[in-house]
């Protein structure tokens, strides 16, 4: 053998046992992955093809507190565009890709999208803004348009193969048999935000896209209301087309709710606020746009009717809203429609407050019943670079404190606020808290606001860069007693006051849930009656304030609005100055005066006087709860 050949034959053995080596490596490698590894790759191969995907549950309904209907479901036609269609997801699959060259064009988007775009009147990238949402679960079809019309669904259904992807689905959406009636109690849906879904339990198994209540009960009680997620596993092909299904777990439909409000009693504030703001423009109060109306049992806590104007219709949010749309809810302009302003808004309380001062001072000693006052229409007590007016600038006289609330007569709650001053103990302030002012009522709405009561250290902090203005001054105290100054309150919160001053100085805890009820309709969780605040006030303070608060409405600032009314009401008149804006309309009241049951608030934004505006608007909401006739009162005042 020639060494040539010697050295072939021992390349070729060298050849031969690297490749001996290479296929028992292989051979290693597959006894490894088909034994050891067997459980491990068939499990991943398994969950490769088995998707799961969630069925959402049906929301629970809303019950007024006589079992009437508020807010329930309804089945309608949805177009929906499935996202496991080839064209469909290979838009997906471009609109996601990080190469931004490779995004669908408008002629791609028109060529899959612009025949159902055409037919439900909206643009190829609108459709495929909802159908391409990231948030939503990938294999979860995408609704494009709710209540479609059927002639719509009847060109779509028979010219399906025109429309890549695009089903019919009957989904349930939410109805409002009462429209826009207690629309800021009842609230709206909408889908999850990400700032939801990061503060929600874990547990609730919220995903992006999910519809959850954003304002109102629909928010407050949303775990109430939820149920619980149904499940479904698919299988799917390597293109991740749903082949079958594996497994169904049926969605657990929500809880009902029963609330407080009683939906006649509603109807009624509703349109008393709408007749005060009305009567506002009758007066040439032009920009009075807003207020608020609320209704509670004074004896439960209890809110039979709660009203903000202006209003909005929650189905604008069935399906989706439109950019325009929400402009025009938040917006200025507006009024902002969306704010219920029963809970979000604070005002100066004006003279519907000297029923606190008043009590204030009686419980103090610093006044009496009977006690008289001078009133010659300006106050100097200050010093006389300091005046102070009366509303009635030619003065009451000789005037007793009874008559100061009977005619809102300024100069004796200016004493009153001047003497408190002088003890330099803060004391109308802390009276002022023993009602809940100042802080949350706790209601179980979303959005309340706390108000103010304000005080020196408040008054230092608030002008904390401002030293000059950080004293707090006589001045102070004398405009808070008459309920101005930087004074700050809810309509929810005075009407709690007044029913604090109807139930022997006992506040009790607003709150708009009744009962929760099981799957049987029978009430499985009721709300308990809770004590808020405990004012102390004695009974025989208690009766004097009553009894000076039936002179407004038998014989004082409120007696025009309640002419001729069957029910004896204990009641005060309150017109606000805010600074740049036309004055604000108060009353507040509860009756019957001498065995209460209800108390009532009702406030209009730069509506001119509360003798003459809301007076009127709690005369026709009183009624509607006492069996008394609704009417229409045009009367004068112009006291404050």
């Amino acid at each position: 053998m020639t060494t040539f050949q010697q050295q072939l034959k021992s390349r070729f053995a060298a050849l031969g046992l690297i490749v001996i080596l290479v296929l028992a490596s292989l051979l290693l490698r597959l006894w490894s992955m088909q034994v050891l590894s067997g459980e491990s790759y068939a499990a991943q191969a398994k969950n490769n093809r088995i998707r799961e995907i969630s069925l959402d549950a049906p929301r629970g309904r809303i019950l007024d507190r006589n079992g009437k209907e508020l807010v329930t479901n309804r089945a309608t036609l949805a177009v929906s565009v499935d996202p496991a269609n080839d064209d469909v997801r290979k838009l997906i699959i471009e609109a996601q890709s990080a190469d931004k060259t490779d995004d669908p064009t408008r002629a791609d988007l028109e060529r899959v999208f612009g025949g159902v775009a055409e037919l439900l009147g909206m643009t190829p990238a609108e459709v495929f803004e909802k159908v391409s949402d990231s948030r939503v679960e990938a294999l979860r079809p995408r609704v494009v348009a709710i209540d479609v019309p059927l002639d719509v669904i009847s060109q779509l259904s028979e010219r399906q193969q025109e429309f890549p992807g695009v089903r019919i689905d009957e989904v349930a959406v939410r109805e409002y048999p009462y429209g826009s009636l207690g629309a800021h109690v009842i609230g709206y849906t909408g889908e999850i935000s990400e700032k939801q879904m990061a503060a929600s339990d874990p547990t609730a198994g919220y995903e992006l896209g999910d519809i959850v209540g954003k304002a109102g009960v629909e928010s407050q009680y949303e775990n109430v209301l939820q149920g619980d997620k149904g499940r479904r596993l698919i299988e799917v092909n390597a293109s991740g087309k749903p082949q079958r299904i594996i497994d169904e777990q049926p969605a657990v439909p929500g809880r009902d709710i029963k609330l407080t409000i009683d939906i006649e009693v509603q109807k009624v504030a509703e349109q008393a606020l709408a007749d005060a703001i009305a009567e506002a423009h009758r007066q040439n109060f032009r920009n009075a746009e807003a207020g608020a109306a609320v209704v509670v049992d004074v004896k439960t806590g209890e809110i039979l009717a709660m009203a903000s104007a202006p209003t909005y219709d929650p189905a604008t949010f069935l399906g989706g809203i439109s950019q325009a749309e929400w402009t025009k809810l938040t917006d200025k302009a507006s009024e902002y429609p969306l704010n219920n302003r029963a809970v979000m808004a604070a005002y100066p309380p004006a003279s519907t407050f000297k029923a606190v001062t008043g009590l204030a001072g009686l419980q103090s000693g610093i006044t009496y019943s009977g006690k008289t006052y001078s009133c010659a229409g300006k106050w100097v007590e200050m010093g006389k670079q300091w005046p102070k007016w009366c509303w009635n600038h030619s003065g009451h006289g000789t005037i007793s404190f009874d008559g100061g609330i009977e005619e809102s007569c300024d100069t004796v709650f200016y004493e009153i606020g001047y003497e408190f001053y002088k003890r330099k103990k803060e004391e109308l302030q802390s009276f002022s808290r023993t009602f809940g002012l100042g802080s949350d009522t706790g209601v179980d709405l979303p959005g309340e606001v706390s108000g103010r009561i304000p005080d020196a250290a408040w008054k230092k902090a608030f002008n904390e860069n401002y030293p000059e203005y950080q004293t707090w001054l006589p001045g102070d105290t004398v405009n808070m007693a008459i309920g101005q100054g930087d004074l700050l309150v809810t309509p929810l919160q005075m009407a709690t006051t007044y029913a604090g001053i109807a139930n022997r100085g006992v506040v009790m805890t607003p709150h708009v849930l009744k009962d929760v009820l099981g799957s049987d309709g029978k009430v499985a969780r009721s709300y308990e009656p809770a004590i808020l605040a405990d004012s102390g006030v004695s009974a025989e303070n208690l009766a004097i304030m009553r009894n000076a608060l039936v002179r407004v409405t038998t014989q004082g600032t409120g007696a025009g609005a309640f002419r001729g009314f069957g029910v004896t009401v204990a009641g005060k008149t309150g017109t606000a100055q805010v600074y740049g804006k036309d004055d604000y309309a108060w009353f507040c009241a509860f009756a019957p005066a001498q065995s209460p049951k209800y108390a009532v608030a009702v406030v209009v934004e730069q509506g001119g006087h509360g003798g003459s505006v809301t007076a009127p608007a709690a005369r026709n909401i009183l009624a509607k709860l006492l069996g008394q006739k609704i009417t229409t009162v045009h009367t004068t005042d112009n006291s404050r």
